[in-house]
């Protein structure tokens, strides 16, 4: 298993047991109104929009709440405009960030972000200093009530480039471009999708062999992520197998 899915492996038990559904929910409508915003408010002709609204769906966010939110974005209703930034950063230990943030006023987001940054021992990167290191791809996470051989077979057959196993889920990647109809394939078959998202993988990773050492990036992460205006956060970290197993019990 590459250091990635290890590092999403934790995030994803994180995001199990994570008691603050209502900040999640506050993101999750500001990503489907400014999906709305940029594309337009019928998911059948807007795939951002469609990858968001599921997104919402598979975390219960409740229909009229994110039917709200697309009328907010295509201007049926009043709401605030959200223009998206994404900061390019360093964690302890050399590790590269990329934060994405959705925000109505640049300036104090910005300000915000590298005064978090620098108090938690990482520091903000000037663009394009990170973003080389990462590539946007469609991650699906599948139940694993179905085989291994099942998700690949129907995978492969429709766009998905691999699947790893993230203990308990299957991790589905692809080309971003694949995503909603990767996830209409494997649901036709049978195949539960729990969840489907677009993320920023990391092409080359920074190993880390100790629990305190992780710790140093986990605690920036959680301290980033608490922010409001963030949406979504992705590593390069690769954690030795030893320093998972110690984090796993925590």
């Amino acid at each position: 298993m590459s250091g990635h899915s290890k590092w999403a492996t934790i995030k994803h038990k994180k995001g199990a047991a994570d008691a603050k559904r209502g900040k999640l929910f506050a993101k999750l409508i500001k990503q489907v109104e400014v999906a709305a915003r940029a594309g337009g408010g019928d998911p059948e002709g807007n795939p951002a929009l469609r990858t968001m609204f599921q997104k919402a769906r598979d975390n219960s966010v409740p229909l009229d709440t994110i039917e709200r939110a697309v009328k907010r974005g295509t201007g049926e209703l009043e709401g605030i405009k959200y223009e998206p930034i994404t900061y390019e950063g360093y964690a302890p230990n050399g590790v590269a960030l990329m934060i994405e943030t959705l925000s109505d006023n640049r300036n104090r987001t910005g300000a915000e972000i590298r005064s978090l940054l620098s108090k938690n021992g990482g520091s903000l990167a000037e663009p394009g200093a990170v973003s080389w290191q990462f590539e946007r791809k469609g991650v699906l996470k599948v139940s694993k009530a179905s085989s291994e051989d099942d998700v690949m077979m129907i995978g492969l057959e429709n766009g998905a480039e691999d699947v790893e196993d993230l203990d308990d889920v299957w991790q589905v990647t692809c080309e971003p471009t694949d995503l909603n109809s990767l996830r209409d394939a494997l649901e036709e078959a049978g195949i539960k999708v729990e969840d489907s998202d677009t993320t920023m993988m990391p092409t080359n990773t920074v190993p880390i062999d100790t629990a305190s050492a992780a710790n140093q990036v986990l605690s920036l992460v959680e301290v980033l992520d608490d922010h409001d205006d963030v949406q979504a956060i992705h590593s390069n970290i690769d954690l030795d197998d030893s320093v998972m197993a110690e984090l796993s019990e925590d």
